[in-house]
């Protein structure tokens, strides 16, 4: 009998696939990369081509030296590995590390690790698709040219072990930006107007908002116009003036992508994104279920296509028909048109087997495994299912030239929402309008008056700096979770019930990365890149091209920051402190977590201590110094020197000027003053400080 050796990436998916395929067929694992550049040199032939130099992983050799006798055994050999651009380059690489030249070799991907999936595949085995390589090649090697050229300057500018990506550079861009963009905030007084109002005959009042006069939208920008309003309210007739009903739809959702799972899983299920892709590489490689034996229950999780197979299709329309009623299955499923930042490389993100419903696997799974299971069925069914239905009641009352809006809606047919809904569609089902039209007059009760400040745009949480690197196309669906994590552990940001906060050092690297390489952070550059890629992926564009035009320009660039970041070497700061074991001046240094006092006698003296910033301005509760501090996770914050005796403490930082207002200390905030007291509210410009 004909043996066939078939190589997959991951050992978890080897006992699954061996049931499928009998006892002609054995399986076997690399256990991911078995090949990369050297980690002791940036392992590209500058001079001949950009070739890179690949070596064996420390580590691997054992595997590859058991893999090689299975070949030597096998008549044929299938690859297959992953479905995407990494997968193809781990299998180029297993061809040139098993030496298997010559041999009868086929590369296999399967979209979901189901038996249909790996037989079918099986039938339709190709080459190794080249162009696919060489576009995670191209990768690879922009990101080490950038890594290993650029990481030396941060560790001797600020310490050893910093590094930059092209990617975490941007990510961190990206941070910073928002960091600053809520730091120049300063927020504006609102006010909003609500009318209770009744209606003859009916029980429950009427809740109206205040839209404006009859001739145009108005906002309540002061305390002022509000009162004046309400004195043209006096004694007013307050009159129906238009009823409009109708019906409004609501889309289904999309199957998930990558990207849109991370998002949501962190919204419902509060996971990192990390974890939420560890969940879903299990559920892709096999579950054991009792009685099936070891099964993938979704499709590849690393996708951002929002295609679905037609015997999925046909599978959910026959499920839902069954299950819901005719009504609520769709014609057809809803797709994302692609752009040119969609890589649709296979499917999205759903359940291998419908009729598998999360229910069924409530035994055979994780707490966390099926609740993210659970999320991806019904965001599937859901997306398989008819629009929901709103009817609609919108209503115009004026009173003495002010016009007052109420809008309701209720849903008519759920549709999707019968599977799957969310907060907001939650929040929508309102109860509709009764028992008025244009000629109600309606009792006014009373108002409901509330004062409101704008806000800044919010923190960045995981969720949603993914979205942004996404709309951006900075990334793949592979890099969005390594990038948070490589700079949630360098340190750069710090994570707080969900926000991403930048650190003092974040912003020292990320400034460092504007000055000397504004090109490697510049958005739009790294989107070009990523579209480049996919250029060499579709056989456009020449991999090396990429490279040669890429690397002069970068090393120009380090060697002009290597001049420069050598003149503005600056001298430690001494500090005002004197080391109580020498009598020397301490002066201020720079370590993995942010400022520190040291003796400058070492290694003589190894005294340090913590460094507190004093800002020149007196604590408002005590009178003792106010010192700049830090979180344990490293983010800024200004409190009394004398804490814990004291405990006033500040997100911002404050100045030596007291509000003229209230008394209170102010706060600095881009380039205003603002009142530290937010019931005050005073706002001035911070010029004012500096001429008087």
């Amino acid at each position: 009998m004909a043996k066939y050796l078939v190589i997959v990436e991951s050992p978890a998916k080897v006992k699954t696939i061996k049931k499928f395929l009998g006892s002609n067929y054995e399986v076997a694992a690399s256990n991911g990369h078995v090949r990369d550049l050297p980690r002791s040199q940036m392992g590209i032939d500058i001079e001949h081509d950009f070739e890179p130099r690949y070596i064996t992983i420390r580590g691997k050799g054992d595997i590859l030296a058991s893999l090689r006798k299975e070949v030597k055994k096998a008549d044929k050999i299938y690859l297959a590995t992953d479905p995407d651009r990494e997968g193809e380059a781990i299998s180029w690489h297993l061809l040139n590390a098993l030496k298997l030249e010559g041999k009868k070799v086929y590369r296999i991907t399967f979209n979901e690790i189901t038996k249909n999936a790996v037989k079918e595949s099986l039938k339709n085995a190709r080459e190794i698709d080249m162009d696919l390589v060489d576009a995670q090649q191209a990768r690879r090697c922009l990101d080490r040219m950038v890594g290993y050229k650029i990481s030396p300057l941060l560790w001797a500018k600020v310490k050893r072990g910093l590094s930059a990506g092209r990617v975490q550079s941007v990510a961190l861009r990206i941070i910073c930006d928002r960091e600053e963009e809520i730091n120049a905030f300063i927020p504006e007084e609102y006010w909003t107007l609500d009318a209770v109002l009744k209606i003859p005959g009916e029980k429950k009042p009427l809740l109206a908002k205040y839209y404006g006069t009859t001739e145009k939208k108005q906002e309540i920008s002061s305390a002022e116009e509000l009162e004046k309003i309400k004195k043209t309210l006096e004694n007013a007739v307050y009159q129906v003036a238009d009823v409009k009903h109708g019906t409004r739809v609501k889309k289904s959702p999309l199957p998930f992508t990558t990207s849109t799972l991370q998002q949501e899983a962190s919204k419902v299920l509060n996971f990192s994104t990390q974890k939420t892709m560890r969940l879903a590489q299990q559920l892709y490689e096999g579950i054991d279920i009792k009685g099936n034996g070891t099964v993938g229950v979704i499709t590849y999780l690393r996708t951002d296509s929002t295609r679905v197979s037609e015997e999925a299709e046909k599978a959910a329309k026959d499920y839902i028909t069954g299950q819901y009623g005719t009504e609520y299955a769709a014609e057809s499923g809803t797709e994302k048109k692609s752009t040119q930042k969609i890589q649709d490389a296979h499917e999205a993100i759903r359940p291998t087997d419908i009729e598998r419903t999360p229910m069924q696997l409530k035994d055979s799974l994780s707490r966390d495994q099926l609740r993210l299971y659970q999320l991806i069925w019904k965001r599937f069914v859901a997306s398989r299912m008819t629009p929901a239905q709103y009817e609609t009641t919108s209503v115009k009352i004026d009173a003495a030239g002010q016009r007052f809006t109420v809008a309701a809606s209720r849903v008519k047919f759920d549709g999707f929402l019968s599977v799957y809904t969310d907060e907001e569609e939650k929040e929508e089902n309102n109860t509709l309008v009764r028992g008025i039209d244009e000629n109600t007059q309606l009792v006014f009760d009373s108002f409901e008056e509330k004062q409101h400040f704008t806000q800044p745009a919010p923190h960045y949480t995981e969720a949603s700096l993914v979205r942004a690197l996404e709309e951006l196309g900075i990334g793949r669906p592979s890099t969005y979770a390594p990038t948070i994590t490589t700079i949630l552990a360098r340190r750069y940001i710090v994570k707080e019930n969900k926000n991403l906060y930048v650190t003092e050092l974040g912003e020292v690297v990320n400034h460092i990365m504007k000055e000397a390489f504004p090109t490697i952070v510049d958005v739009n550059f790294t989107a070009t890149m990523e579209a480049l890629l996919d250029g060499i992926a579709d056989g456009n564009v020449k991999w090396k091209t990429v490279i040669s035009n890429f690397y002069p320009d970068l090393e120009e660039a380090v060697t002009k920051a290597e001049k420069e970041l050598e003149e503005v070497e600056i001298a430690d700061e001494v500090s005002d402190e004197v080391c109580e074991n020498c009598g020397r001046q301490m002066v201020i240094k720079y370590g993995p977590h942010g400022r520190f006092l040291a003796c400058p006698g070492f290694p003589e003296c190894r005294n340090t201590k913590p460094y507190f910033e004093k800002i020149g301005v007196a604590c408002p509760k005590c009178g003792k110094d106010i010192v700049m501090k830090k979180t344990k996770k490293g983010r800024k914050y200004y409190g009394c020197i004398e804490n814990p005796e004291c405990d006033f403490m500040v997100w911002q930082k404050p100045v030596d000027k007291k509000c003229p207002q209230c008394g209170s200390i102010m706060l600095e905030k881009g380039n205003k003053l603002l009142c530290a007291d937010e019931k005050c509210g005073y706002v001035e410009a911070a010029q004012q400080t500096v001429e008087a």
